[in-house]
């Protein structure tokens, strides 16, 4: 009997200590960060947006992880430049899934950088959620694919179609277009966008076509070409270094259309504004979330002050209304997403994002086909009455007037073009 009874003792006191390593190794794995990668472009063309983006994730990061993380566990960001460089960015999410083997994916930032990455997720079956992409996934059709940009179900339509619409609704009716793009991803998104608008619309004829290298830095002999032609219209879609070379460009040689505008991405950036100024005056351009009320959301504001007060010491965009809110949306829609199906499978997440409205900084979310936004919130503004370069001109949509659709309109389009450049 005593030998059973020092036996049962003995088998005790190991089941005692099986329990407690496993319960200690429990713990240490509940405490394990939750991993979430990305790339993100902090060097080359678009860092002045990719450094909005960062700053938003890691606010939302800290909010998160004041809130006791995601499932119990804290929040990391794991991440590296892509250089706005699409080469580079297949490269760095095999990295993230195969050597740092994050649990989560979000981004890339930028419809160049985002379109890269899509073959390597499709490979490994993971999930994403592409940080402001133009139609990225309209070839892949990958159904864990999700875009945060309020594009809609027709991406490529919507950074173009308000701006021939606003065309065709005034008098006399403009008739010739000439089109000038980037030859990169997202510039090539918007123009075929703008081609199936004229389409669409009708009544328009294209009389300049047109794609420049990425590279370029003189923009004076495309818009000489444009200038010989006289359209009516002058669409063009470009990152943020070919913004500034247009404008200015434009301003020298004294392009005069009936209207000029179109996707130029470098115009949502408050700096580029500041830089610019007066020259924007009468340009038709899409923005993708505006200082105006219709676009204040629970948890806007107090996004907003956290990144201003964030920008101040890092020199980036004082503002952030373009960029920052829908980064910080991307992580909300993946913490309600993990949070909703309890899990850090990415299937699962896909298939809760699919079948679930989020509530965000941007407002609610549903996702459709291609994992697009089921209804757009482009929106086009005009430059009005810029009269100098202070940060002061541009803290709401007073002299950037939403002009279409008419549900967030704040102020009514001043045609043509010369008439609101020199007022």
């Amino acid at each position: 009997m005593r030998i059973w009874s020092v036996i049962g003792r003995a088998c005790a006191v190991a089941a005692l200590a099986i329990t407690s390593t496993l319960t200690l190794a429990n713990v240490a794995t509940a405490a394990d960060p939750i991993r979430i990668g990305f790339s993100m472009a902090l060097t080359g063309g678009v860092a002045p947006i990719g450094k909005q983006v960062l700053t938003a994730l890691q606010i939302w990061r800290d909010d998160v992880n004041a809130k006791g993380g995601l499932l119990g566990r804290p929040v990391e960001l794991v991440f590296y430049d892509d250089q706005s460089n699409p080469a580079n960015v297949p490269g760095i999410y095999t990295k993230l899934i195969d050597v740092d083997k994050v649990d989560l994916l979000i981004g890339p930032y930028a419809t160049n950088m985002v379109a890269p990455a899509i073959p390597v997720l499709m490979q490994n079956k993971k999930t994403t959620i592409g940080i402001l992409a133009n139609a990225a996934n309209s070839k892949f059709h990958y159904d864990q694919y999700f875009s945060m940009l309020p594009t809609g179900p027709e991406p490529q339509k919507a950074f173009a179609y308000g701006f021939f619409e606003l065309a065709a609704a005034v008098e006399p009716r403009p008739r010739t277009v000439a089109l000038v793009a980037a030859d990169a991803e997202f510039a090539q998104n918007a123009i075929d966008g703008a081609r199936q608008s004229i389409k669409e619309i009708g009544g328009f004829e294209i009389v300049f076509d047109k794609s420049y290298p990425p590279a370029t830095s003189d923009f004076t002999p495309i818009l000489r070409g444009v200038q010989a032609l006289n359209p009516d219209l002058v669409f063009v879609a470009a990152y943020p270094p070919d913004s500034v070379g247009i404008v200015r460009a434009a301003n020298e040689i004294g392009l005069n259309p009936k209207m000029f505008g179109g996707a130029m991405i470098g115009l949502l950036v408050t700096p580029i504004k500041m830089q610019l100024g007066p020259l924007m005056n009468g340009i038709v351009n899409n923005e993708v979330f505006v200082p105006a009320p219709a676009f204040t959301f629970d948890g806007t504001k107090e996004l907003l002050a956290k990144y201003q007060a964030s920008a101040k010491t890092q020199g980036i965009d004082p503002l952030g209304w373009a960029f920052p809110p829908l980064a910080y949306a991307a992580g909300q829609v993946l913490a309600q997403a993990v949070d909703g199906a309890k899990s850090l499978d990415h299937k699962a997440l896909a298939d809760y994002m699919r079948s679930h409205t989020f509530l965000t900084v941007v407002g609610d979310i549903t996702f459709g086909k291609d994992g697009e936004w089921a209804k757009s919130r482009v929106v086009f503004t005009q430059f009005q009455n810029v009269t100098g370069n202070s940060l002061d001109l541009f803290m709401d949509t007073t002299h950037e007037v939403v002009v279409w659709p008419k549900e967030y309109k704040s102020g009514n389009l001043i045609y043509p073009y010369a008439k609101a450049k020199n007022p």
